[in-house]
């Protein structure tokens, strides 16, 4: 399928509106049959308990064109199941994962021509999202519901090469014990933004959320997970019940372990010990891993040895193990790419 006419190379990270998008609704206890649409507008009531109490879910993944020509999903299978587990804890009906998969499938292959040629940098964003759609005045669960996906190319995270961030402890909690901090519900994001803004206003790039029970363990950031590196070369990312699960750090933890054979642990990582790694990145869709080079708390700054000007050792093996995976240079793990065409 021919390209449609984009300057590719200089995409920015930001909706560009493509041709198909899906849609599937919920009611009367059952999903209709979905289909693709043209039209990208939602018509919903005023009343609409999205509108009402945020009772919206989400997902992220890209499409990527490999060195040898195909369309591919990274681990989409891990999305869906992840999507279901959001859905159940915000009392939403899950959209089946054989479902999920397909519809992704279809929304990829009509949009085939936004996806980004090899090589360009840039790759089609795949957001599958879910909402309360009827009126609902009183606090409740919805009673209908709407499961739709759209694509929309985007560049790559970081223009002009990787900078190692410079992020804030934050003075705001992410998440509650025993609350949502562990699924992709909108309203953790809405709660991040006032926190997000503020770090930017105080010239960071990001936050460093700790647990808000202690606040002595390090958590995530408002979108991505951490991952560490000691001096010794073991990788550490942060255990903890109220963090997104998220695809990239389990993907890069299985990378660290069975690709590059270091040492990986999932533990508790305690604030006070963070001057002590070697390396520290945010792990996440948008830009795999992004590298921090330095941690603001409070007017106390830990600088860690990787530096300020470019990714440490082991992130950049990291990196680049993951993203050749991805693109097709690696071998990939059975199940990892689905192959839409």
């Amino acid at each position: 399928m021919e390209k449609k006419n984009i300057d590719w190379e200089n995409l920015g990270f930001a909706y560009l509106q493509t041709e198909k998008r899906y849609v599937s609704n919920f009611k009367d206890g059952k999903w209709d049959d979905g289909c693709l649409t043209e039209d990208a507008n939602i018509v919903m009531n005023e009343c609409a308990g999205v509108l009402q109490y945020a009772q919206t879910v989400f997902e992220g993944m890209k499409a990527y064109t490999t060195e040898d020509g195909h369309i591919v999903v990274f681990r989409p299978n891990l999305n869906a199941e992840r999507m279901t587990d959001s859905a159940k804890r915000l009392e939403m009906p899950p959209f089946p994962a054989e479902r999920f998969l397909d519809a992704v499938e279809q929304v990829v292959k009509a949009n085939a021509a936004y996806v980004p040629p090899f090589g360009s940098g840039a790759t089609l964003y795949i957001r599958p999202y879910m909402f309360g759609i009827n009126p609902v005045i009183g606090v409740k669960p919805a009673d209908e519901y709407q499961f739709r996906i759209f694509t929309t190319p985007v560049g790559p995270y970081f223009k002009g090469g990787v900078k190692p961030l410079t992020i804030c402890v934050s003075d705001f909690d992410r998440a509650a014990p025993r609350g949502t901090g562990h699924i992709k519900a909108g309203l953790n994001y809405a709660m991040s933004l006032h926190a997000i803004v503020t770090a930017h206003a105080n010239g960071f790039d990001e936050n460093m959320y700790l647990d808000s029970a202690t606040r002595t363990k390090v958590e995530e950031t408002g979108g991505a997970n951490f991952l560490f590196v000691t001096k010794d070369n073991k990788v550490v990312t942060p255990h903890s019940s109220t963090i997104l699960p998220s695809v990239t750090r389990r993907s890069l933890m299985y990378v660290a372990e069975h690709y590059l054979g270091l040492e990986v642990e999932e533990r508790d990582v305690y604030f006070d010990e963070v001057k002590d790694f070697a390396e520290c990145g945010l792990c996440g869709t948008a830009a795999v891993i992004s590298p921090v080079g330095k941690v603001v708390d409070h007017g106390r700054e830990i600088c860690f040895p990787s530096g300020m000007e470019k990714m440490g050792p082991i992130t950049q093996k990291l990196y680049d193990t993951l993203t050749g995976i991805q693109m097709g240079h690696i071998e990939a793990p059975e199940g990892w790419i689905k192959v839409i065409e």
